[in-house]
């Protein structure tokens, strides 16, 4: 291929990868947009793009429509809590399926598998039953406690950690490590690329979640921001968009800053997974 060739195949690939990059920043641009804009441009057709004035009253309105200061708390002890938990039940058994050989290893770690096929919408009648038994409905332990093991972080964790070599772990054992010493203080800083990519991925999940606190969840002091999000939609009568996409901003902005500083994980941890 000449140099011409090069080229032209060179800016075919910018162009396609411009195209792509607008589809996904599109909604988040319009959304952004929207949120400063008065009512009659929201309506205005044709549909303009910079709001004549940038109206930050859409933010105290969102904000004022309810108990917002609580949904966040709430979001953010379900998202932090939940990772926690599953940082302490995934680590040893993301451990134990790489490093030990026992008795229905396979099998445990195939039900373990078999666990990321099944969607939470399909469990939730037995899991609000147990819920219900114990007195956990309406309390974020509900929305904490179903989620507590991940197949999804065992697995990855395992995957990490089997690409640790063996000779690390056997100088450690030499030196009278204890296997608890080794998990954590070896296995696990080896693996922070996968830990940071997956606490991300499950904080964007929980934090995102409708549908597990709209079954779990009846009062505002438990109820987290999307369902805060949508009590705002209800409120405004489906109209205000211009107020309803403020408080989208609330709920999108703490996952963009999120991202933005995990970002370097995220691709440390594809270029460790692929080698």
């Amino acid at each position: 291929m000449g140099h011409v060739g090069r080229t032209t195949l060179k800016m075919v690939e910018w162009i396609l990868l411009i195209g792509v990059g607008l589809v996904f920043v599109f909604p988040f641009l319009w959304m952004f947009l929207t949120a400063f804009k008065t009512m009659p441009e929201v309506y205005q057709f044709p549909p303009s793009w910079w709001p004549e004035s940038w109206q930050v009253e859409n933010f105290r309105k969102a904000w004022s429509s309810g108990p917002f200061l609580t949904y966040v708390w709430n979001s953010l002890v379900v998202a932090v809590g939940t990772l926690i938990l599953q940082f302490l039940i995934g680590v040893p058994a993301a451990y134990a399926f790489a490093r030990y050989r026992f008795k229905g290893k396979n099998a445990l770690f195939g039900l373990s598998l078999i666990a990321l096929m099944i969607p939470s919408q399909v469990i939730f009648l037995p899991v609000y039953v147990q819920m219900s038994h114990w007195g956990l409905v309406d309390t974020l332990w509900a929305l904490i406690l179903p989620f507590g093991a991940s197949a999804f972080g065992i697995f990855l964790l395992r995957q990490s950690f089997m690409q640790v070599p063996d000779e690390v772990i056997e100088a450690a054992r030499l030196d009278n490590a204890s296997e608890w010493k080794i998990m954590w203080t070896i296995m696990v800083p080896l693996a922070k690329p996968v830990l940071v990519t997956f606490g991300l991925f499950s904080f964007i999940y929980h934090w995102n979640d409708y549908f597990w606190p709209l079954i779990m969840t009846n009062s505002d002091s438990v109820r987290t921001l999307p369902i805060g999000i949508s009590m705002l939609k209800a409120a405004e009568g489906g109209k205000q968009w211009n107020v309803i996409m403020a408080g989208n901003m609330m709920l999108v902005f703490p996952i963009l800053v999120v991202f933005f500083f995990a970002q370097r994980h995220i691709i440390n941890a594809f270029v460790y997974q692929s080698k």
